[in-house]
Parts: C-alpha cells; structure tokens; sequence
C-alpha cells in the first residue's frame, strides 16, 4: 500500500538536521561537494578533513578551537535515510550547520527537523562549494 507523501516528508528530505549537522538532498550535495574538492575524505569507516580542507573551512568560519576534548568524533560519514548516501556528521558537520544558520543561509522550520535554505543560501553554497541546490528538488 502505498500513502501519499506529505509536503512536511518532502521538506525533510529535502534539507533536514540530523542530529546537530545536515541531511538530505541538500545535506548530501554539501558533503558530495567537500569530497569532490578534496576537502574531506568519507567512508564507511570514518572521515578526515584534509589540509586543503582545514584551510577552507577556517577561511568559511569553522570555528576549530571550539572543539571539545571530550569524545565528540571530529568528522565521519552518516548514511541518510533518505538519500543512501553519506552526508557529514561529527564536529565539522555540526559546525558547517551552525556557520550556515549564522550566515543566514538555513532558516530553521517551526516544530520541525526540516530547514530551509535561503535565496542567500543557495548563493553561497553555489560560490564557495559550486553546489547549485536548484537542481535539487524534489519529484512532484
């Protein structure tokens, strides 16, 4: 039996927290997009960010000193649910999510996982990652 799917299931496919980073389509794009450009490195045993990638995401405004020396795992892959694919998860992931709500570029939706990324948003990931998230919408 297959049920209607909703415009809120829509959204959290579409751009969604994971815990405190990204999922989704577009949480997937970013990550595609780090890994393309050298940035970090995902598999299923874990992640690394490289020099390259230390670079850009101090110049992004990762805060890096922020890292706790407690067990909070610096970077890994996370399998999304929706995607079957890694998106980021660990401090960096969570740092990316909060530098974009800084920026302005994620709106958090009321009541819900789902985010929204602004016209600003979709902007910047297009200049800093060549991530055009306008290719990345949802089937009707």
């Amino acid at each position: 039996i297959s049920r209607p799917r909703s415009a809120q299931h829509d959204a959290l496919r579409l751009a969604r927290t994971c815990y405190d980073h990204l999922a989704g389509r577009h949480g997937v794009a970013i990550a595609d997009a780090l890994v393309a450009k050298k940035y970090v490195v995902l598999s299923e045993e874990g992640g690394a960010v490289t020099p390259a990638g230390a670079r850009y995401l101090k110049k992004f405004g990762i805060e890096f000193a922020a890292k706790s020396s407690g067990r909070r795992i610096f970077c890994r892959a996370c399998l999304d649910w929706s995607e079957r694919r890694y998106h980021l998860a660990g401090f960096v992931g969570a740092e990316i999510r909060r530098r974009c709500l800084e920026l302005g570029w994620l709106t958090r939706q009321r009541d819900s996982r789902a985010v929204r990324v602004t016209p600003a948003g979709r902007r910047g990931l297009r200049e800093t990652l060549g991530v055009d998230l306008g290719s990345l919408s949802l089937p009707g």
